[in-house]
């Protein structure tokens, strides 16, 4: 039923936007053509024409979206969240438009299929295609989440749902479907054998019903429609007994794996050979994903290398004059799968800096700063010379900040799952450091946010990340 209700949205969303995005298309032809707002050359094409290809432009962005994880539910997306989503869907979607119309006019297959013609499009329109892409799609998206949430809330389609376990395992559950109130589920309850004790409660003002004896009257009075299983490993046996019963009463039944202390990341079922396995700590960032995060890492690299070259200059030139010593500062970190590499950084600390102390955790405000270093680290300017680092291929511009390996042999031992953030690449900038948990602050919620990223990639999370990442910079130049 989860299933069910999930490609219902995922449906609903498809075909809003597939809609959105043709009549996107079509009123960027009006407007380029037919407004008067910008001057025409020569005749406007028929509408004919664009109205022939708009399907194909829509098929482009849907799938575009479907790249950038629009269609996955996720706990605590908010409106900022979907508008990057949508912002980035787009900007991608355009572009293989874009691509696509070029390939086939550049190798004639337009001419052999006879619709050359049909691809020359106004690059006025591109232009406005995109803006009008993200205004439609963003709001239709939007109204349909508000026709759903007043189909629920009007009780219409609600499925009523029974918790059995009131453990850690099923307030997970509960809290779960609580958040994602576009399933049109409805939690009546929990059962748990602790009832019997009198000071038993519920969760979250879910009442606690009864025992798990008690199903065969609880359920029938309730209108359960489905039961979640969330049992701890060593009260499974039970689990048979529920099945058994949910199959007699035609009541849909799910059975929620206990292995959370285990999993930290996605969990995803696969199939071998018939045999069902749960594949744990799997990340999105492979495969295609991983792909399309290397080319915005090489051209954004790329450009800041090229921009900064003058800048990066003039800065090398200030650490020349206030210390002895090279310009660059070389140090090994661990990265992608536990493997060390050598990150680069503009040199802030004189040369014999660890000499008397060894490595020692940087602090805001070091005093074994130079003048320059001071200054250059509290703009991280220091780090400019990691996207040297990223368009190696040693980092990402997103990620979890990069550690050395003396402190990582420290912190696998001492923080549960630290080393799951080397699941993905290091980053220049992440979601824990947009966050405020940069420098000496906590390690436990730098994890956190750090194994949230990981689960949660998408190519608009990384744009939200590098906005946010200039807004702080901004902040903190305010406050200096």
């Amino acid at each position: 039923m989860l299933r069910r209700h999930n490609r219902l949205l995922v449906v609903m969303f498809v075909l809003a936007d597939f809609v959105a995005a043709f009549v996107a298309f079509g009123v960027s032809y009006l407007v380029r053509f037919n407004t008067g707002l910008m001057p025409l050359d020569q005749p406007p094409p028929p509408f004919g024409r664009y109205l022939a290809i708009a399907p194909f432009i829509a098929i482009l962005v849907v799938a575009a979206f479907q790249v950038q994880g629009l269609y996955r539910l996720r706990r605590g997306r908010t409106r900022v969240d979907d508008f990057f989503g949508v912002l980035v869907g787009s900007l991608l979607g355009t572009l293989l438009g874009v691509l696509g119309t070029l390939y086939v006019q550049t190798y004639h297959l337009g001419e052999a299929l006879k619709v050359q013609g049909y691809l020359e499009i106004s690059r006025w329109v591109w232009v406005l295609f995109l803006v009008f892409t993200v205004l439609f799609t963003y709001a239709s998206r939007e109204a349909a989440r508000d026709l759903l949430r007043r189909r629920w809330r009007a009780g219409v389609g609600l499925k009523r749902v029974l918790v059995v376990g009131v453990g850690d395992l099923g307030r997970m559950v509960a809290d779960r479907i609580l958040e994602h109130a576009e399933l049109g589920f409805r939690i009546i309850g929990f059962v748990d054998d602790r009832a019997a004790a009198t000071d038993a409660i519920g969760y979250r003002g879910l009442p606690l019903l009864g025992t798990i004896a008690n199903l065969s009257e609880i359920c029938p009075q309730e209108r359960v429609d489905e039961i979640y299983v969330a049992l701890p490993i060593d009260e499974h046996i039970k689990m048979l007994g529920v099945v058994e019963y949910a199959s007699r009463e035609c009541i849909d039944v799910h059975v929620v794996p206990d292995l959370l202390q285990f999993i930290a990341l996605r969990a995803r079922l696969e199939d071998l050979d018939g045999l069902p396995l749960i594949s744990i700590n799997d990340v999105p960032l492979r495969g295609f994903n991983s792909a399309l995060k290397r080319i915005v890492d090489v051209a954004l690299s790329s450009a800041v290398i090229v921009v900064g070259a003058l800048p990066a200059l003039i800065v090398a030139l200030l650490i020349k004059r206030s210390s002895p010593g090279p310009v660059f500062y070389t140090q090994e970190r661990m990265g992608l799968d536990g493997k060390a590499f050598t990150v680069y950084k503009f040199r802030s600390m004189p040369v014999d800096a660890e000499d008397a102390s060894g490595p020692i955790w940087a602090r805001d405000n070091d005093p074994r700063a130079t003048s320059v270093g001071r200054w250059l680290r509290r703009w991280d300017l220091d780090e400019l010379p990691q996207f040297w680092n990223v368009l190696r291929g040693d980092m990402s511009i997103v990620g979890p900040r990069p550690e050395r390996p003396f402190f990582v042999e420290q912190f696998k031992h001492r923080i549960p799952q630290y080393m799951l953030r080397h699941k993905v690449k290091a980053g220049i900038t992440g979601w824990a450091q947009v966050n405020g948990w940069r420098g000496n602050t906590s390690l436990e919620k730098r994890i956190e946010f750090d194994l949230y990223y990981i689960e949660n990639w998408s190519l608009s999370l990384d744009f939200k990340i590098m906005w946010l990442t200039v807004l702080r910079n901004r902040e903190r130049l305010h406050e200096a």
